[in-house]
């Protein structure tokens, strides 16, 4: 009983996971091309045998018309072989020889070869999915492929991030074609169910983001990732703030709060449009700035956050032994080895490190800094003594 169990579940596992999509001729062109192909030999092994006519004979005496020839091509070309319809002289047998029996192969070929490359392609299926469930590990796993679980994903890949290694659980079966026809591996079921997230191989995730359409759901659905995954790094988006403490108490690092994030862009962009430019500038990230990330290089040891921004970066962030000190703390003087920073940066930073790019980074970076540093007074002077700069 163990060994059936398991090769049904295997078989459903294969069903709900979907690898990235390779580009392929469509089913129905496939399908009319064999069509044509066998009505082509048909045709042809008809026309020769009509043409011949007087070399065959029938139990009639002689094949005299289209239709006997068409017949004897179609039993011919089949194998059927009912013995009514023979070639007698030596210029037929000849035919059959050279012509009629390549076209009875080809016939076979493109009628048997439907049902061969279906179980080809899947024993290559099932060869991909089980290389697949060896190697995947420390991957990223995104619940929901709306317009956040799209967006997110393609943050991730703008980022660096291989399209291979995001795996898009979703309950639509239209959402898990568009993520495997982006290059994502798709899963396809309900992620509030355990079985569903194993599927996706969550026990060995290294990142969880949780883009569902209910904060219900996101609250159900990362309670399941926490429990299978404990030291996975887990974003969840909430449409409502009072649902925000409920998604951390069940396990999310970050909640982005979606509805009100885009309410305060709003407002800010309607008062002072210069910012709200400046925060579009920074989530578009085809062109212009962007906020990266990263680990202190060995070149940048002993450094101060101030001498990186003539290489084009504004630190926002040390991030030292867990702990983050902000720009305006005046906690980190110089950077130490194994030091992280938040930066904003010019998006051709990390691709064109020549001198021209660092200038141009240089003057946007210049202007942000400027708008950062004309920001700070003003908070500041709202508030008391004690909490300035902290």
């Amino acid at each position: 009983m163990a060994r059936p169990l398991r090769k049904r579940l295997t078989t459903d596992a294969e069903r709900i996971v979907q690898l990235p999509a390779r580009r392929e001729r469509g089913p129905l062109i496939a399908i009319v091309w064999r069509v044509l192909v066998a009505l082509a030999c048909i045709v042809v092994t008809a026309l020769v045998v009509y043409f011949e006519r007087d070399g065959y004979r029938d139990v009639e005496g002689r094949v005299d018309s289209l239709l006997d020839s068409f017949y004897y091509a179609t039993v011919t070309l089949s194998t059927t072989g009912y013995g009514d319809v023979t070639p007698l002289s030596d210029s037929a047998r000849l035919t059959n020889i050279v012509l009629i029996t390549p076209l009875r192969f080809l016939f076979l070929i493109v009628l048997i070869g439907t049902t061969i490359e279906v179980l080809t392609e899947r024993s290559r299926q099932q060869f991909r999915f089980a290389r697949w469930r060896r190697r995947v590990k420390k991957h990223t796993v995104v619940i929901g492929y709306g317009t956040k679980g799209r967006s997110a994903v393609a943050a991730l890949i703008d980022q660096g991030h291989p399209a291979d290694h995001i795996v898009v659980v979703d309950s639509d079966t239209r959402n898990v074609k568009e993520a495997t026809a982006d290059g994502c591996v798709g899963v396809f079921g309900d992620a509030r169910r355990e079985e569903v997230l194993r599927q996706a191989a969550m026990p060995s995730a290294q990142r969880v983001i949780v883009a569902t359409d209910r904060d219900d759901t996101s609250v159900l659905v990362t309670l399941t990732a926490r429990r299978l995954s404990p030291d996975a790094t887990i974003v969840a988006a909430a449409r409502e703030e009072q649902n925000i403490a409920v998604l951390r108490q069940g396990g999310a690092d970050v909640v982005i709060p979606t509805a009100e994030s885009a309410g305060r862009l709003l407002g800010l962009s309607i008062i002072a449009p210069n910012a709200g430019e400046l925060m579009e500038d920074l989530l578009e990230p085809v062109a212009g700035l962007q906020i990266a990330e990263r680990e202190i290089k060995p070149e940048d040891v002993g450094l101060s956050p101030a001498r990186l921004t003539a290489r084009g970066e504004i630190v926002l962030t040390v991030i030292r032994n867990g702990i983050s000190h902000r720009f305006d703390s005046g906690r980190i003087k110089v950077f130490q080895p194994g030091d992280r920073i938040v930066v904003i940066r010019g998006t051709d930073v990390a691709h064109d490190g020549g001198p021209d790019g660092r200038a141009g980074n240089a003057m946007a970076v210049n202007d942000t800094r400027q708008t950062i540093k004309a920001a700070t007074p003003e908070r500041d002077a709202e508030l008391p003594r004690e909490h300035r700069s902290r």
